[in-house]
């Protein structure tokens, strides 16, 4: 995908995120504030249907991150290459330093 096309999947994604917490809202559902004995038949197929469509948005939420997610982690950083060379030279440094040390402590005989 474009990049153009990532940012546009993960703004929806946030928007989804709303939705889904909307539709979560056991206060949002069809007889709400009544015990289940004392629902009709109707409120109890419309409940029934908000936890499916509820259900249903969360999956497609998790989806839709998922993909945002993986193209994110697929497409490299702009500096990536330039990082890795960065903290290589970091780490070999450290270790040049860790190897000094060493050898210090050997020639003043505290390392056996």
């Amino acid at each position: 995908m474009r990049d153009d096309q990532i940012v546009r999947l993960q703004a929806l994604t946030e928007r989804l995120g709303e939705v889904v917490i909307t539709e979560l809202d056991p206060h949002q559902w069809p007889g709400a504030d009544k015990a289940l004995a004392e629902l009709t038949q109707q409120e109890r197929g419309d409940r029934y249907w908000c936890k499916k469509n509820a259900a249903a948005t969360m999956t497609l939420l998790l989806k839709a991150v998922n993909i945002a997610g993986l193209l994110n982690r697929q497409k490299p950083a702009p500096d990536a290459g330039a990082a890795i060379d960065e903290l290589d030279g970091e780490l070999a440094a450290a270790e040049r330093e860790a190897q000094a040390i060493i050898e210090r402590m050997q020639r003043n005989g505290n390392v056996h």
